[in-house]
């Protein structure tokens, strides 16, 4: 059994500068072993170690589906490592440990709509599994309805997939800017308030939020005013996390770890832990 520990090695192929601000880049990795690739084996939500040698590593949640060749991890610029990432040049080694964590129960969202709320940079984990809906099974699926807000049009991530999904005639896009900017033809509005405006109906149907703490704060009582139950609430917690594999006890929400029994929980799952202002 393979040390958890011990990292893969991976190359990075391509470097995409995402947002207007150039704080969020995404970085495409390749395998340097092929056994490595068949022995990563995951699914939407979950998680891996993305390790810069000689500065550390971090957590960062998969932005690939499991459907693409390699790896995508989409990483913003607020600290040692990813300042470190950022510096990374096409061609550079980094190392990746994983997966990690509890992805989202795509065999239980089979036969259900589903509506996806992002905000910001919690878009990746997201695209992640409505990629994956729809490269391995769309058909299972009823009605998607995918929100996602950013504070203004430089900052959406995945622009050009954005695109293309706004075209398809098998799911809802809805984006959203916090306030009005010249040349803008979406909506304009907090993520709570625009979802309470196209009020999806909650009728065998699940929601799966991921957005910073203060969306999650607005956002829930909306979706509890639609009348989303608490069992078809579904959150991917962003929470900081150090060794992905619950030793450390940095991410532990009463007995819980979102490392290891998250990071994706249902609403109900977090009605039972202590209240930690998630």
């Amino acid at each position: 059994m393979r040390n958890p520990f011990i990292p893969r090695l991976l190359r990075v192929e391509r470097v995409v500068i995402e947002t207007a601000d150039n704080n969020i880049k995404s970085f495409h990795l390749s395998f340097l072993m092929k056994e490595d690739e068949e022995a990563f084996s995951y699914l939407p939500g979950q998680f891996a170690e993305l390790s810069v040698f000689g500065k550390g590593e971090a957590p960062f949640g998969m932005a690939s589906s499991p459907t693409e060749p390699g790896l995508r991890f989409s990483v913003n610029k607020a600290g040692v490592v990813t300042t470190a990432l950022h510096r990374l040049e096409e061609g550079e080694m980094v190392g990746v440990r994983g997966p990690l964590g509890r992805p989202y129960p795509i065999a239980e969202l089979k036969g259900k709509n589903l509506v996806v709320v992002a905000g910001g940079f919690a878009f990746t984990t997201l695209r992640s599994l409505v990629k994956y809906i729809l490269d391995t099974a769309r058909d299972d699926f009823g009605r998607i309805d995918i929100l996602y807000g950013v504070r203004n049009p430089g900052l959406f991530l995945y622009k050009e997939e954005l695109e293309q999904w706004s075209k398809r005639d098998d799911l809802h896009l809805v984006l959203t800017i916090d306030r009005e900017v010249e040349g803008w033809e979406g909506k304009v509005g907090l993520v709570p308030n625009v979802l309470k405006e196209i009020a999806p109906n909650p009728d065998n149907t699940y929601a799966l939020v991921c957005g910073p703490p203060i969306m999650l704060k607005f956002t829930l009582p909306v979706l509890r005013e639609l009348g989303f139950p608490p069992e078809r609430t579904i959150l991917s917690l962003e929470k900081r996390m150090k060794c992905g594999v619950g030793m450390c006890g940095r991410c532990n929400i009463g007995p819980k770890f979102v490392c290891r029994d998250g990071p994706v929980f249902t609403l109900a799952e977090l009605a039972q832990l202590p209240d930690e202002g998630l």
